[in-house]
């Protein structure tokens, strides 16, 4: 039956479902199950779910006009580059995302001559690579506060052991780097992120 001279059903939904079943599970192992626990980063999980999933309807979707696999790599350029206006994407953050797309984008274009043992092959090794590097390889991962700083003499750069020492005593962390954002010279402030690695 068609209305508009459109399907109203054909095989390929049932298949979509499916596929999208099997990509839902796999994410959700990457993302609330390896991902979450070491970040504790509720709105990158938001995030991540949502693109995963637009990215699997869109290739689906596109993979019935029988495109090539430039199409996949251009979607991998175009999400890839993505940057928030507001803040700059972590580099891990970033590779997640990558990760991500990339799952959704094998679950969707695989065609007739990639079994489904070899996509559930896939996506099993990559859940185990990201298992293994975080929790086996990636023992420390440093991490950033920002501090408004009000002894602002101590931003000079010749007074930066005694601003890393001062910070130190005060936040009861070892600190590995610290960066100088906006000063206030009326009010004797300055926006300071420390670096440190988590756990210690």
């Amino acid at each position: 039956m068609e209305f508009l001279d459109i399907p109203l059903f054909d095989d390929d939904f049932l298949k979509m479902i499916f596929r999208f079943f099997i990509n839902f599970i796999f994410l959700t192992f990457i993302i609330r199950f390896v991902y979450y626990p070491y970040s504790k980063r509720k709105d990158y999980v938001f995030t991540y779910y949502l693109i995963s999933v637009i990215v699997f309807f869109l290739c689906f979707t596109l993979k019935k006009y029988e495109l090539d696999i430039g199409m996949a790599l251009g979607l991998f350029a175009i999400f890839g580059i993505i940057r928030y206006r507001t803040d700059a994407i972590p580099i891990k953050e970033m590779t997640y995302l990558f990760v991500v797309i990339g799952v959704s984008v094998i679950n969707s274009l695989a065609n007739k001559k990639m079994s489904y043992a070899e996509i559930l092959g896939a996506n099993t090794i990559i859940i185990i690579i990201l298992v293994l590097i975080e929790r086996y390889w990636a023992l420390k991962q440093e991490e950033s506060k920002s501090i408004v700083y009000e002894n602002i003499e101590n931003i000079k750069p010749e007074n930066y052991e005694i601003l890393k020492s001062d910070l130190e005593n005060r936040t009861g962390l070892e600190i590995n780097n610290i960066t100088i954002g906006d000063i206030d010279f009326l009010r004797d402030i300055a926006k300071v992120t420390i670096f440190y690695f988590k756990g210690k």
